[in-house]
């Protein structure tokens, strides 16, 4: 009995300590392994800032990817990391007592509102660096070595940004000037997205200046030529590893992964919203449109609306041959030589909306209002019937993002990626594929700490209420990517964050 006692005793014990062995949790000692973070700077553009929700204020700030960076790289040896702090949790930018950047939005429950308040950052009143994020909402790549881009008095004249005229170190520095006088040890480049994304989300009302190698001729709207952008990169990340600097740089989305360029479909009118003009459209608008169009071979333009099914906006496609004149001549037997020629004049390029459109995502508002002579596209305020956007009265440039349009934008972004690789490769530099995120994020959706993040508007997680920038959630998904392309290259051990502990939404009240 003693000795079967003294095995049952054994084996307990035995137990004991194998229970006791898989309690114990061994965490992976924090390295910054061949990076040095003692010294870290961020450039960028409005990701980098932290911009949400339509605004750059306090608690977005604090939330930038830069900033999470910077609090993970502090347990590896990282050192101070400051932010050029706005005044307020409003958001928006008074110059001269004026608003020029509105407020952030909320989501009230039914749809992103304006939040109270009035903006109290004056772009006026300098703030004191040096600062580790030098992320600048609004730049282009080119803008980062464009001395002047923070001279308050160019402001107004649109020859400078705002919110770089408040932390520039003087009227004539450039953002990689500043950032190279700190001396970096690790830097972060995410830049390239406002190239393409001002001609995106003005629907195409601006220039492909594919060809053009002077920036200083580009509108805000253009699209910056390939081979400036690839010069421009080489040379900010040759003035930022001059010195040895390590650091990560990430590649650029398609527009068609943001939620601004893919919540309102491209058939949003129901039936029921139409109502009774549904019958009326029919009979004295589209079909007669249908008709005539099919004399001249371009039927497909316009179809008849359905009762059952819903239907596709009327837009104007600048990318046509317009049919004005030709119109004009068949309706002038019924409607008169004046009414026929302004049909003509508005109906000579429309045609309705195909799934290979992108409706932009403040167009939403423009459905179904009257055209004013400022957005009519003809200078004057048409008249019934013809008075409802995307009904009656074609949806206009600005409106919607039309095929050839898309590809122009890709063909760049595409060109715009490749150069980042191959920089990228060539310094040496950790890099973060955020194109594929994107991607991720706007098809099958990302599961991570239990969550599952989507592009969807308002409620996937993963974006803002303008659309376009990340939330709180999504700006620590995009952190942890930099983390694990860092981890990789450098052998460090960076930890992660925990998305849960990051918000998915502002509230109205911060």
């Amino acid at each position: 009995m003693i000795k079967n006692f003294k095995w049952l005793l054994l084996v307990s014990l035995t137990f004991v300590a194998c229970n006791d062995d898989e309690d114990i949790i061994v965490e992976e000692p924090v390295s910054a392994g061949s990076a040095v973070f003692s010294k870290y700077v961020a450039l960028g553009d409005s990701f980098a800032a932290g911009f949400s929700d339509g605004a750059l204020f306090i608690e977005a700030q604090k939330g930038a990817y830069p900033n999470i960076l910077a609090q993970q790289f502090s347990e590896a040896g990282g050192g101070a990391f400051t932010t050029p702090f706005t005044a307020d949790n409003t958001g928006g930018l008074l110059l001269g007592g004026n608003v020029i950047a509105n407020q952030r939005l909320f989501f009230n429950g039914a749809a992103p509102t304006p939040v109270s308040g009035t903006p109290t950052t004056n772009v006026a009143t300098k703030v004191t660096g040096p600062f580790g994020n030098l992320g600048v909402p609004g730049a282009k790549s080119y803008h980062l070595v464009a001395a002047g881009y923070g001279n308050v008095a160019g402001v107004a004249a649109g020859l400078a940004n705002p919110y770089y005229a408040r932390f520039s170190t003087s009227a004539t520095s450039t953002v990689l000037g500043d950032a190279v006088a700190q001396t970096p040890t690790f830097f972060s480049l995410w830049i390239g997205g406002n190239d393409v994304l001002g001609f995106a989300t003005s629907g195409g009302v601006g220039t492909n200046q594919t060809g053009n190698m002077n920036p200083a001729t580009y509108g805000s709207n253009d699209i910056t030529d390939p081979t400036v952008f690839a010069s421009v990169y080489n040379t900010l990340v040759n003035g930022m590893t001059a010195n040895g600097a390590k650091g990560v740089v990430a590649n650029l989305p398609y527009v068609n992964t943001l939620p601004f360029f893919t919540t309102v479909p491209s058939s949003p009118l129901s039936p029921a919203a139409l109502g009774a003009n549904l019958a009326t459209l029919n009979a004295q608008l589209y079909g007669p449109l249908k008709q005539a169009l099919t004399v001249f071979g371009a039927g497909d333009r316009i179809n008849l609306l359905s009762a059952t099914a819903a239907n596709p906006l009327l837009i104007r496609d600048e990318s046509l041959p317009n049919l004005s004149a030709q119109l004009t001549a068949a309706f002038t037997p019924t409607l008169g030589a004046t009414t026929a020629a302004f049909y003509g004049a508005v109906f000579g390029q429309a045609r309705q909306t195909t799934s290979a459109d992108l409706v932009l995502l403040t167009t939403q508002s423009a459905i179904g209002a009257a055209p004013t002579a400022a957005n009519s596209g003809l200078g004057i305020a048409p008249p019934a019937p013809l008075n409802s956007f995307g009904i009656s009265y074609p949806l206009q440039d600005m409106h919607v993002l039309i095929p050839s349009e898309i590809a122009a934008i890709r063909v760049a972004t595409d060109a715009y990626n490749t150069s980042i690789k191959a920089i990228a490769d060539a310094k040496g530099l950790a890099f973060v594929d955020a194109k594929a995120i994107m991607n991720q994020l706007s098809s099958t959706g990302i599961v991570a700490n239990n969550f599952t993040m989507t592009s969807q508007f308002v409620f996937g997680g993963s974006f803002s209420l303008d659309g376009v920038h990340p939330s709180p959630r999504g700006y620590a998904l995009i952190s942890n990517a930099f983390i694990d392309a860092i981890n990789a290259k450098y052998a460090s051990t960076l930890k992660k964050v925990d998305l849960g502990k990051y918000r998915i939404l502002f509230p109205a009240s911060l």
